[in-house]
């Protein structure tokens, strides 16, 4: 069965179309190292909770919106072999190719699905 890497970060409004081409550059990278797919989505129809909220979840300020995304892998094997190939890269380091939000308040984790029609 797939597997799944899930994130949800706060990027800055004004930087949508920055967000877009960091993601354009990177997510080829997934992709070669063996992800099914790749989907990036900005916040469209995101409530503020009363309790809880995606905005809550990743400190977004006023002038920030939602974004989710995943990574869909043919298998958990792949995905870890990816992930330690990618995190090695030079691409990969912030330092040298920052991205258009605050990665510190990014929430991510892998996920193993339980179902799937």
């Amino acid at each position: 069965m797939s597997y799944v890497d899930g994130f949800v970060m706060a990027v800055p409004t004004a930087s949508r179309e920055a967000f877009i081409a960091h993601a354009g550059k990177f997510d080829p990278m997934f992709k070669e190292c063996g992800a099914l797919r790749v989907i990036e989505c900005w916040a469209d129809d995101v409530p503020h909770g009363q309790v809880t909220d995606f905005f809550r979840a990743v400190q977004a300020r006023e002038d920030e919106s939602v974004v989710f995304s995943w990574v869909e892998w043919p298998d958990k094997a792949t995905r870890d072999a990816a992930m330690k190939k990618l995190m090695e890269s030079d691409a990969m380091d912030p330092a040298t190719n920052p991205p258009p939000f605050d990665g510190k308040r990014m929430i991510f984790g892998g996920f193993a699905p339980v179902l799937e029609l």
